[in-house]
């Protein structure tokens, strides 16, 4: 099979490799139709986050059909089109059961592998699936593989972030970052309600898309801020949405953020260091959530969702490309080239 690896910082290389075999029970092997790239796959190839080991397949986002399941996989047919979630999850565990399935007790990560352990991703033509019955979802007929591609991350951990941060019709908000996640949490916002949102992003195409979706947008934080507190009479926002990881999003949310209001923290934080103190936390009465979106759950709710059905997600994907041009999809992703907000992979 060809499977796009990890081979250094600011490198990918698609290579041949063996085919993916059922090596338990529970195991599914599903043949890849697209899959995604997404901004978590950044973190390796900028060196933000380490320890990914070469040769790894990259990606957690992907869309399939099942071409081989193990003896105890009953529930997922051979045939059956499906779309996964970015980590697996058995299903059964408290976790799982209490709806937060990305804490899954067995649950593993797509696209990690460290020290010889670890999963291979779904930038590949085929990927082994653990847990699959509790992993997989099959696809609702009628939904598009690019629909159900967003469903397994993107649109569930937008929606998440959303609803950690409580929005409501009586509210105010602000979403720093406007990739895929970003725009489909302005989505999110605007369906429960949100008053007024306020988006910032230094990519003028990205915020195009985010004002055809209800947000106001700025380029410039420093504007940006000084629309809030005049918006709220100084107070700042009710809530902030931060989907970018870094420490001058996590200033800028501090800073637009309301006395008494909520941090809802998407963005994947790789340094050790919070950008305000613990004191300034009590001193604002701040409500800071942040963690791993619990897709699989997610994809669940959404999935028979009319309004999710209803909405038409063609915006987000504005780059498709055949598997052997990655290293161009990466290129393209990672600098926001061409007005790229989010890039797919073809593998048939």
């Amino acid at each position: 099979m060809i499977g796009v690896c990890f081979e250094d910082i600011g490198i990918v290389k698609t290579r041949q490799l063996p085919d993916p075999v059922i090596e338990h029970p529970t195991d599914a092997i599903v043949k890849i139709s697209i899959a995604g790239l997404c901004g978590s796959d950044l973190h390796p190839f900028f060196g933000r986050e380490t320890g990914l080991e070469r040769g790894t397949v990259m990606g957690h986002e992907f869309v399939g059909e099942v071409v081989d399941t193990g003896a105890d996989v009953r529930n997922i047919t051979i045939g059956t089109r499906v779309c996964a979630p970015f980590t697996t999850s058995c299903g059964h565990c408290y976790y799982c059961e209490s709806g937060l399935t990305s804490r899954c007790t067995s649950g593993e990560l797509f696209g990690w592998r460290q020290n010889g352990l670890g999963l291979h991703g779904g930038q590949s033509s085929l990927v082994r699936v653990p847990l699959a019955e509790g992993t997989l979802l099959e696809i609702p007929q009628g939904m598009s593989d690019e629909t159900a591609l967003l469903l397994g991350d993107n649109l569930s951990t937008g929606r998440f972030a959303a609803d950690m941060a409580a929005v409501s019709a009586s509210g105010t908000y602000g979403v720093i970052g406007c990739g895929t996640v970003g725009l489909l949490a302005i989505a999110a916002a605007k369906q429960l309600g949100a008053r007024e949102i306020i988006a910032v992003d230094p990519c003028q195409p990205r915020l195009q898309i985010a004002e055809s979706l209800g947000a106001l947008t700025f380029t410039s934080p420093q504007k940006a801020l000084q629309h809030v507190k005049s918006l709220t009479h100084g107070r700042g926002l009710d809530g902030v949405m931060e989907l970018v990881g870094l420490p001058t999003a996590q200033d800028l949310s501090y800073e637009m953020v309301r006395p008494g209001g909520t941090l809802s923290v998407i963005g994947c934080h790789c340094t050790p260091h919070f950008s305000f103190s613990p004191a300034e936390a009590y001193d604002k009465n701040l409500t800071y959530r942040t963690g791993r979106c619990p897709a699989r759950h997610y994809m669940n709710m959404l999935s028979v969702d009319p309004k999710i059905c209803e909405m038409d997600l063609s915006w987000c994907i504005t780059h498709h490309f055949p598997v052997t041009d990655a290293v161009d999809a990466y290129r393209i992703f990672s600098k926001r080239e061409d007005g790229c907000v989010k890039a797919v992979l073809h593998l048939d």
